[in-house]
């Protein structure tokens, strides 16, 4: 073949071998080229062609060589030397690329492409003047140029020249505008000028114009991040990596997102998928760094750390990551260190100041960390973090208010962050704003519905609201993701203690403590359950328990007292009794005023009592009632208790309700109580105007109810006895709040205005003993129902185990008024009056069998004593006719159980003591017109007994008279102590009207 002849050959294959090329068709293309190079080995533009091809491919070595022979081949070749100037860039072998380029300037000075593309490779050998002189040549001569605008910007941004950069950008794309680079590297800098819409808004067009643009995915991404929109951050990281796999950037900012979404396993993978890639990249490290700690493994987390501040020694990033790993293993020093290098860098580095101050919050140092915490959120206020943080030091510094502001603050900014939302429950919590408190954690469960410890505090916070049937759904639902999570079982007890429902209660503090043997909460508050299933003895056990691991705890030494006191077993009364009063005699908080009524004869004691023990529990709130003046037709009265069932107080007072002046009156029950569905509840619901059952609703709660309803007189009938609720009178929801008939004594509070008494109860020189200003009414304070049932069949002694003709002393007293003082003079007259008995209630298992042991110890056979089950009211009445006198007790006397007797026709014999409480009988006595049995010692209480055993004539005489005045007497003249109780009401209600103070008054006595 000729010469000739080839040329023709090889010009025809290479347009064939050019055609397929721009098909795309790159193997045939490679054969036809190849071809051509058998025939022409030093064809250039061949080799030039097939190392494009190769390029193509991502072949860039074998790509080289081709441009490297194309290039030997003719010299002066632009074409070639600029296909391999690309190829040495693409290579990183930036040198090389700048030395081929001078090569083509050589052969074509001022050719524009030339100087743009040595422009470009200087800027990634990072010799960035060079590039700009490079840049400036080009664009002199084609000013219009978008590519040499671009890459200048480029390089006057690695400056930090911005201004100049984003002004170079614009330019580009004001020439060309779909220039995707120029795009994404204007929304770069427009994201750190913190123009966060316009930034995203560019990369969004950058994407348009070219939507597999990995790197452009990939730093919108990071971008997104920042902003918290972490979601999407992942998302636009897996677009770049299915476009670009081996992009290790877009690895490392996975591995970010995974970081920030708690997946810390994932993270872990694609930081070691970014370091695969680029073993170098230091951010890749650092998140891998985050990851292991995360997944507790410090020491690894600290050798990455490691690795990467050798990779970038002196930045602050890496020094505050160190920082935080060092704080995960405890060397809160080491890690101060670590942060203060980051800041020494970087005084403004937000996240740097945030985790020092959790370094001083680990040394206990809360000014400093609240300092830093401060510093951060004035640099970075959109810091999630760092207000969460901030509010945990003002939490524990007593400031919750101002950590729940923080904490709101940060769902401000970040609705979904379940930290705040968690911490906002447990402070609305400690505040008492519980249905706020469960709507917060409504909203950790809405996102985490396993969040253990939000279903353990929801539940509480619901128990605290009386919810508790929703509550003990939250304990379980706790306790079926860990059936060992002693807390829950232990609230649990609580809940179900609050339902009354006392077996399952037990059960649920034991498992507590078979799981925290430890717990005193649970030892004690199984103790306090055991007391209400009358289990006193293993109640006492508890207590004792509980003292022995914490002798500060005053609650259960009352509760030791009560239970020895109900079970009768005084071997270590005394030594109880003298630690409660020697508490109570020193101001300490803790002491429950009802059972110290039961051991002091001090009315001044009691009062100091009952004033510490408000302070502490009940002490006042900002008042709902703010002097207003109602204008209601008729006084509005509410009477507040959970007695309003079969119970003592409503046996005296049912009458007393149905008997109210409706015309002068509007009558309301709050009832706090349960509904035991009786005779008796569904009488009280007809005895009152309105009856509102507040089982389920808390005091606050009941207080706005109370104001509500504009009551003008809110009366406490349980001060501190069981389930009382003298928190609500703390709100001050009424004009003027009224201690009466519930609680013997003072309630100690500043909020209870006054207190209905009579002169015997409460004589002159008592008064200064009382917090409230004393109401008195003629005769007893204490009203009665004259229509009280009695059995019509009085039953044979013989039936109740008594002897038939001894002498029956009987004290149908609650267990726990007896004393060993009184229980010695009721021996003794035992001892005096031969054939005697003493008949008392058996209210528990373990009181008989002690009083019997304590009878034998005083010279008494314990068949003389005799206990009585419970009965229904008509059948106890009843039953009382065969006794045949009734021995009282002190400090505190018979107060229902005396009026009962009196009512059955049993004499009941006093000693009058030095309070309200030990006073009750001698009032009811005096107004039963039997005065004379009221004795003013306990020598004199002796005697008189012993008298009246040994002259049955004389008993006989008083028996008939108190038979004769039962229904004359002014004790069960209801309509008369109805009448003086409105009196009473009504002048209270005057002084309130005027606007005057509460004052002490007397009703006079009415026909």
């Amino acid at each position: 073949m000729t010469p000739e002849e080839t040329v023709v050959t090889v010009a025809e294959a290479l347009r064939r071998a050019v055609a397929l090329h721009q098909a795309d068709r790159l193997d045939e293309a490679e054969r036809v080229y190849r071809a051509v190079l058998a025939v022409r080995a030093d064809h250039d533009e061949t080799l030039r062609l097939l190392g494009v091809l190769e390029v193509q491919r991502g072949r860039l070595a074998e790509a080289d060589r081709l441009l490297e022979r194309a290039v030997a081949s003719n010299p002066r070749s632009l074409p070639a030397l600029g296909a391999r100037a690309q190829v040495q860039k693409s290579l990183g072998c930036f040198a090389e690329a700048l030395a081929t380029c001078d090569r083509a300037l050589e052969v074509a000075p001022d050719t524009v492409e030339f100087l743009n593309l040595r422009g470009a490779i200087a800027v990634d050998a990072l010799r960035y003047d060079e590039a700009l002189a490079n840049l400036d040549r080009a664009l002199a001569l084609d000013s219009g140029h978008a590519e040499a605008h671009y890459n200048r910007a480029v390089a006057l941004s690695a400056l930090r020249r911005v201004d100049d950069a984003l002004a170079g950008f614009e330019r580009a794309l004001a020439i060309q505008p779909e220039f995707a680079e120029a795009l994404s590297n204007r929304a770069g800098i427009l994201w750190r000028r913190g123009r966060h819409a316009e930034a995203l808004a560019s990369w969004d067009r950058a994407l348009e114009v070219k939507p597999a643009f990995a790197a452009a995915l990939n730093n919108r991404g990071a971008a997104k991040r920042e902003i918290g929109r972490v979601a999407e951050a992942l998302v636009d990281a897996e677009r770049a990596l299915a476009l670009a796999p081996g992009l290790a950037e877009a690895w490392s900012n996975r591995a970010a997102a995974l970081n920030d979404l708690q997946r810390p396993k994932e993270a872990l993978a694609s930081s070691e998928e970014a370091l695969a890639r680029k073993p170098r990249l230091a951010e890749a490290m650092l998140h891998r760094t985050v990851a292991l700690a995360a997944l507790e493994r410090y020491d690894d987390a600290l050798a990455s750390c490691e690795q990467a501040a050798a990779l970038t020694p002196g930045s602050a990033d890496v020094l505050q990551v160190r920082g935080r790993v060092l704080l995960a293993l405890g060397r809160h020093q080491a890690a101060l260190a670590s942060f203060d290098a980051a800041l020494a860098l970087n005084p403004a580095f937000a996240m740097a100041l945030r985790n020092r101050g959790l370094a001083w919050l680990a040394l206990e140092r809360n000014d400093e960390a609240l300092a830093d915490f401060d510093r951060a959120l004035a640099i970075e206020p959109g810091m999630v973090e760092g207000w969460i943080r901030r509010g945990l030091v003002r939490k524990e510094t007593g400031r919750i208010e101002d950590a729940l502001s923080d904490w709101e603050r940060a769902l401000e900014i970040k609705p979904d962050a379940i930290e705040a939302h968690y911490l906002c429950g447990s402070a609305l919590a400690t505040l008492k704003r519980f249905e706020q408190a469960v709507a917060a954690y409504d909203q950790v469960l809405k996102r985490k519905p396993d969040h253990i410890e939000a279903l353990q505090n929801r539940a509480t916070a619901l128990a605290a609201l009386h919810r508790y049937d929703d509550a003990l759904r939250d304990y379980d639902a706790a306790l079926a993701i860990d059936t060992a999570f002693a807390d829950a079982h232990h609230n649990r007890g609580s809940a179900l203690s609050a339902l009354a429902r006392y077996d399952e209660a037990e059960a649920a503090y034991a498992r507590a403590l078979e799981l925290k043997p430890t717990s005193i909460e649970s030892r004690q508050n199984r103790g306090s359950v055991l007391m209400y299933l009358t289990r006193y003895e293993e109640a006492i056990e508890e207590f004792t328990q509980v003292l022995a691991l914490d002798p500060e705890r005053r609650f259960a030494r009352v509760m030791l007292l009560l239970s020895q006191l109900h079970s009768c077993d005084w071997r270590e009364l005394d030594a109880t009794s003298a630690a409660l009063q020697a508490d109570v005699e020193d101001g300490k908080p803790g002491v429950e005023p009802f059972a110290f009524l039961l051991l002091s004869d001090s009315a001044q004691a009691q009062r100091q009592c009952a004033e510490a023990w408000v302070a502490a529990q009940f002490p006042s709130r900002p008042p709902l009632w703010r002097g207003e003046r109602y204008g209601h037709d008729r006084i509005r009265v509410a009477y507040l208790s959970a007695d309003f069932h079969e119970h003592a107080t409503a046996y005296l007072m049912a009458e007393l309700f149905e008997r109210h002046d409706r015309t002068r009156f509007a009558i309301y029950a709050i009832s706090s109580g349960l509904d035991d569905a009786s005779a008796m509840r569904s009488r009280l619901q007809r005895a009152f105007e309105h009856f509102i059952d507040v089982r389920h609703v808390g005091e606050e709660q009941v207080a706005q109810r109370l104001r509500e309803l504009e009551i003008d007189i809110a009366v406490d009938l349980k001060g501190f006895t069981h389930e009382g609720h003298p928190g609500v009178f703390a709100y001050r929801p009424a004009p003027v709040q009224v201690n009466y008939l519930g609680y013997p004594g003072t309630i100690g509070s500043p909020y209870h205005d006054y207190i209905v008494a009579d002169d015997v109860v409460i004589p002159p020189a008592l008064r200064q003993y009382f917090t409230e200003q004393v109401a008195y009414v003629p005769d007893s304070y204490q009203v009665n129902d004259r229509r009280r049932a009695i059995d019509d069949r009085t039953p044979a002694r013989e039936e109740l185990e008594l002897p038939a003709d001894g002498f029956v002393f009987c004290s149908f007293n609650n267990n726990y008024k007896i004393t060993p003082a009184m229980f010695d003079v009721w021996m003794r007259l035992l001892r005096a009056v031969d054939g005697s008995v003493l008949w008392l209630l058996a209210g528990n298992r373990s009181a008989p069998r002690n009083l019997r042991r304590e009878a034998v110890a005083r010279g008494v056979a314990p068949d003389r004593l005799v206990f009585a089950p419970r009965v229904d009211l008509p059948a106890h009445l009843a039953r009382q006719r065969v006794a045949n006198l009734f021995l009282d007790t002190l400090p505190c006397n018979a107060h229902t159980t005396a009026s009962d007797a009196l009512w059955a026709g049993l004499p009941v014999l006093t000693c009058a003591g030095t309070t309200f409480a030990g006073r009750v009988a001698a009032s009811l006595l005096k107004a039963a017109g039997i005065a004379e049995l009221v004795t003013t010692s306990l020598a004199e209480y002796e005697a008189l007994a012993l008298r009246l055993a040994q002259d049955t004539d004389l008993l006989a005489g008083l028996r008939t008279r108190l038979a004769r005045n039962r229904d004359a007497c002014p004790l069960f003249d209801s309509d008369r102590s109805r009448r003086h109780l409105e009196d009473a009401y009504t002048t209270m209600w005057e002084r309130s009207q005027r606007g005057e103070t509460p004052a002490g008054f007397s009703v006079p006595r009415r026909p």
